[in-house]
């Protein structure tokens, strides 16, 4: 089935080359110009990832996020300018799952997508009967063929990089995991983020759990070395 990419970006330059090259790979691609066109187009049609400009008119790509996580998952990847680090860690705090530094490589850039369409597969598939599909550790619970997860009974919305970080710390509590094991866990060998990215995705994850238990401490830092999950 042909998957549905969203691209904002007020750069037509950017709309046109990167649309020729993703429908070159099959996709199918929607276009908008600003936030605000993206959020009402993407309310009606939802679509299967999208790629957010951060500095756009009328709402920028930061808001625009923000929107789309009241109520979705959607991966998202952010392009940004050289001079946007401190974007980028506050985006990927508010739940992008990647951000691409213009200019980029367009073979990047389709790498990229192709790794978190298949991250996200996870949650679309028919559930499979198969003992490790579900990982339970105390009150967390994650099933890894829903791609859903709960702690104490109650949701809780991951990301799908979110999902996977916290996936790889609770197989084995108290085993600890550096920044490059999660970074493979969450992105894959062929692709590399800086130590800032797993950060800031582990600072969403406390916050996720901490709202809806605000004495949750099991995902523990080992400063130098890396995070554990704790064991109950």
């Amino acid at each position: 089935m042909q998957q549905t990419i969203a691209l904002v970006d007020d750069d037509k330059n950017i709309l046109t080359s990167v649309t020729m090259a993703l429908e070159a790979e099959g996709y199918r691609v929607k276009t908008y110009n600003d936030g605000e066109e993206a959020f009402r187009g993407l309310s009606q049609q939802p679509v299967d990832l999208a790629i957010l400009d951060i500095k756009m008119p009328r709402m920028d790509g930061m808001e625009l996020l923000q929107k789309l996580r009241d109520s979705s998952n959607l991966p998202v990847i952010f392009l940004t300018s050289k001079d946007d680090e401190v974007d980028e860690v506050l985006g990927l705090r508010m739940g992008a799952d990647d951000y691409i530094k213009k200019p980029f490589s367009q073979r990047l850039l389709i790498e990229r997508i192709r790794t978190l369409l298949r991250r996200s597969e996870l949650g679309d598939e028919p559930v499979a009967k198969k003992a490790d599909s579900v990982l339970v550790r105390g009150p967390l619970v994650m099933d890894t063929d829903r791609h859903s997860c709960t702690w104490d009974s109650r949701d809780v919305q991951l990301t799908v990089t979110e999902f996977l970080l916290l996936k790889a710390l609770a197989t084995r509590p108290g085993h600890v995991k550096s920044r490059d094991q999660l970074m493979d866990a969450a992105y894959g060998e062929s692709i590399y983020v800086d130590d800032r990215t797993i950060d800031s995705h582990i600072k969403r994850l406390r916050k996720k759990f901490r709202q809806i238990d605000s004495s949750f401490s099991q995902i523990e830092t080992l400063y130098g070395v890396g995070y554990r999950y704790s064991e109950l």
